[in-house]
């Protein structure tokens, strides 16, 4: 997608504090973030890190325009004087990035409380693009993983992504059709997310094509005349095992003429019989090439229950649940500030509190190890990387301990910017996709993964929680 300025994409209250940390002479304070998720998203066991590649457009086009300033400037207050002096508003507009950003490559599995994000900068521009970066890897991220999820499901078979009409909106659409692709999906209908992203696409025709003709035999001639190369038809609209009969005569000509019919979808009725009826005429017909398409509201759930009922489906047309990740419309990523240092002084680490324990969060400087052995993951560590003599044991979630080894360790977090520059070389979305099923892959047939802290980090967390008691 074009590259444009998301500053003022954001919630006024990072403003307001914003301007809180520059009047109280907190402006040359660092600061260090971690942008994390606390459940998987659809009761699931896995999620996949998405959207990295819009934070790094967002972050290399950071800057307060003259028509940005003027607007602020117009704000007002509750008493009905300008809502930020005018020398704050000078500050903003001559601020430049220069945090350092550290990431998950999209398409890495994570889980709960890992840090898929960590901003270390000065304290007002890491509270600034809190609201743009949960923003971008939210979505993308939840639309990411229902792919992977149905994908999964469909064992193999090419999953198709259908839902730009019942998207959020023109955006929504296009970041859904990237997350599905990245997420596993084979191609997208979305023809604009196809040309700015690299997308196959595919399509056909609709009902109202077979409506717009007297007969549905003859929609389907003038479909094959117009796109001998390209004909899937649609065989729902009057009545589904005639229409596969009409598609087959079709398909007959289509072959006279040094051409093959690709396939035939279905879009209501029951599927798994349909789907088994005309597998048997196609093959009957000696079409056993041709591909059988499902579409009507289909999802990881659904799939697999026509898998177990024997469906003849080969192609999953997925729209609605997938791209408005139906049964779950937000991942829930929070951002939290986990240490701050004034200058001259050393890192002071911060938690948050509360009765929900698992909404207390994690100090210091983070960052996740994965543990492999025999290049199977075994186990996800969290650490603290300004401790200089990490322990080699894991205390889970559950409160297990888990020892393990630095032979075989992979740190998820790698730098993105530093210092504001982009050092960091976006794979193709491809390679992403590619990534995506790499890691399905590793972690399909793993249950319960073991994930927690490191031994002094754990420490350290209780020690902050008792401090604060």
């Amino acid at each position: 997608m074009k590259s444009f300025n998301l500053t003022l994409l954001t919630d006024l209250y990072q403003l307001t504090m914003a301007n809180g940390y520059w009047k109280n002479g907190m402006n040359q304070h660092e600061a260090v973030f971690h942008l994390f998720f606390r459940k998987h998203p659809f009761k699931g066991s896995y999620t996949i890190a998405c959207g990295l590649e819009y934070v790094i457009e967002y972050l290399q086009n950071l800057k307060f325009e003259v028509d940005d300033i003027q607007y602020l400037g117009n704000l007002k207050a509750n008493d009905g004087k300008p809502l930020f002096e005018e020398s704050f508003l000078n500050y903003l507009q001559r601020m430049e990035f220069s945090c350092d950003i550290d990431a998950v490559p999209e398409g890495t599995v994570v889980f709960p409380h890992q840090p898929l994000i960590r901003v270390k900068g000065p304290l007002i521009q890491v509270q600034l693009i809190e609201t743009t970066l949960l923003n971008l890897i939210n979505f993308s991220s939840l639309i990411a993983t229902k792919s992977a999820r149905i994908c999964q499901a469909a064992k193999g078979d090419s999953v198709l992504e259908f839902g730009l009409r019942r998207a959020q909106g023109p955006h929504g659409g296009l970041m859904a059709s990237r997350a599905a692709y990245i997420g596993g999906c084979h191609a997208t209908s979305n023809v604009l997310a196809g040309k700015l992203y690299q997308i196959p696409i595919k399509g056909t025709h609709a009902h109202s094509w077979v409506m717009c003709f007297d007969e549905e035999l003859e929609s389907f001639e003038a479909y094959a005349k117009a796109m001998p190369n390209n004909c899937v038809f649609l065989v729902d609209t009057f009545n589904t095992i005639e229409g596969v009969k009409k598609a087959i005569s079709v398909g007959k000509k289509l072959r006279d003429k040094g051409y093959e019919m690709t396939g035939i979808r279905l879009d209501s009725g029951d599927l798994a019989a349909l789907s088994i009826q005309a597998r048997k005429l196609l093959d009957e017909a000696n079409f056993k090439n041709a591909v059988i398409i499902a579409s009507n509201d289909l999802d990881e759930y659904r799939i697999q229950t026509l898998k177990e009922q024997g469906a003849k489906i080969t192609v999953w047309g997925v729209g609605t649940r997938l791209s408005t990740a139906y049964d779950q419309p937000a991942l829930g990523g929070v951002y939290k500030l986990a240490a701050v240092k004034a200058p001259q002084e050393d890192w002071k680490f911060k938690i948050k509190l509360s009765e929900q324990i698992i909404k207390v969060s994690n100090p210091g400087i983070l960052n996740t190890i994965r543990v492999f052995k025999n290049h199977i993951p075994q186990m996800d560590v969290i650490i603290n990387e300004i401790e200089k003599n990490n322990s080699l044991t894991m205390i889970s979630f559950s409160e297990k301990e888990y020892s393990f080894s630095e032979n075989e360790i992979q740190k998820l977090l790698v730098p993105i910017f530093k210092k504001g520059k982009l050092i960091y070389k976006n794979p193709s979305i491809h390679e992403m996709r590619k990534h995506t099923l790499e890691q399905v892959f590793l972690f399909h047939n793993i249950k319960n993964y073991p994930a927690g802290l490191e031994k002094k980090l754990h420490q350290l967390k209780l020690k902050l929680i008792n401090k604060k008691k």
